[in-house]
């Protein structure tokens, strides 16, 4: 009898605070509750989960709640089919929205059968360990290594390496998710819309002729293309031409024409033009080394 005594205000005591703590947490989950909407849900299924982050947003999640709230349209997902998304749209009931096309640009043109190698470089086969070795041997500080991290990176296929070790960029499968860009160990990749058609394929910024002994299609900074473009659209910088996308509207194929390396190209319809003047390469084998 005594032991049921003891027993009993320690099952009692249990059990009140038991329904204090359930009371509590029944309390706090009410009061502390967000409200999440469902649609956000949907919209997730709908995108391709890649969370390459070419929206912009870290992920599909977040870009599923930046759409519901109506802060970007469904086109904004470029690796979305344009069926996938305009789904999307006629869900929430709002346009699909346009949003131009970028893509993934190299700043070079610098194969082996135009640039020059002043040593061979013998060690793991990556861009950003031959940049570590002493620069990987090309006589073009800023030239393309052609190692490929840039075709590595791509989880989208849309990079392959050519002929001449210089990767080549599928517009259609490129979804502008930045993973090139960062791959590469030069800086030689950046975004693009497609309206940017006018392109400077160099970034050497050595002297005119220092920059052709190095590589045969190198900007020499002559300066053409800045007389012969509109006013403010290309200056010369640092022995480079540099062009100010701010004024892209008026941008012509003008300043390529007397372009005498074809450094300065116009890209259209997934073609690279290069000017009348343009030295013309036939050459298919690399350059020897440069001693």
């Amino acid at each position: 009898m005594d032991l049921m005594n003891q027993v009993t205000p320690a099952v009692l005591f249990m059990a009140a605070l038991g329904i204090l703590l359930a009371t509590v947490i029944a309390v706090a989950v009410r009061r502390l509750y967000v409200y999440e909407d469902p649609r956000i849900d949907e919209v997730e299924e709908m995108l391709p989960a890649a969370n390459c982050g070419a929206c912009g947003y870290p992920g599909c999640r977040a870009f599923a709640e930046a759409t519901v709230k109506g802060e970007v349209p469904p086109s904004k997902c470029s690796v979305n089919t344009a069926e996938d998304n305009q789904l999307i749209a006629d869900y929430l009931g709002v346009s699909v929205g346009e949003s131009e096309k970028i893509v993934a640009r190299l700043a070079c043109a610098g194969g082996t059968h135009v640039a020059r190698m002043r040593a061979r470089y013998a060690g793991l086969n990556t861009c950003a360990a031959a940049v570590m070795a002493g620069g990987g041997g090309k006589a073009c500080a800023w030239g393309c290594l052609g190692l490929g991290d840039c075709d590595t990176s791509c989880t989208f296929d849309a990079i392959h390496m050519n002929e001449f070790g210089l990767p080549v960029v599928d517009e259609d499968k490129c979804t502008a998710c930045n993973d090139c860009v960062v791959a590469c160990p030069l800086d030689l990749f950046s975004l693009q819309p497609i309206s940017h058609k006018l392109w400077v394929a160099c970034k050497n910024l050595e002297e005119g002729e220092q920059a052709l002994a190095e590589c045969e299609v190198a900007c020499n900074a002559c300066g053409r293309c800045s007389v012969d473009a509109p006013e403010g659209l290309i200056e010369i910088r640092n022995n480079l031409a540099v062009i100010d996308y701010s004024r892209n509207h008026l941008a012509t194929p003008v300043p390529i024409q007397r372009c005498p390396t074809g450094a300065i190209v116009w890209i259209e319809n997934k073609k690279t033009i290069k000017g009348a003047e343009a030295k013309r390469i036939i050459r298919k084998t690399p350059l020897p080394l440069q001693t």
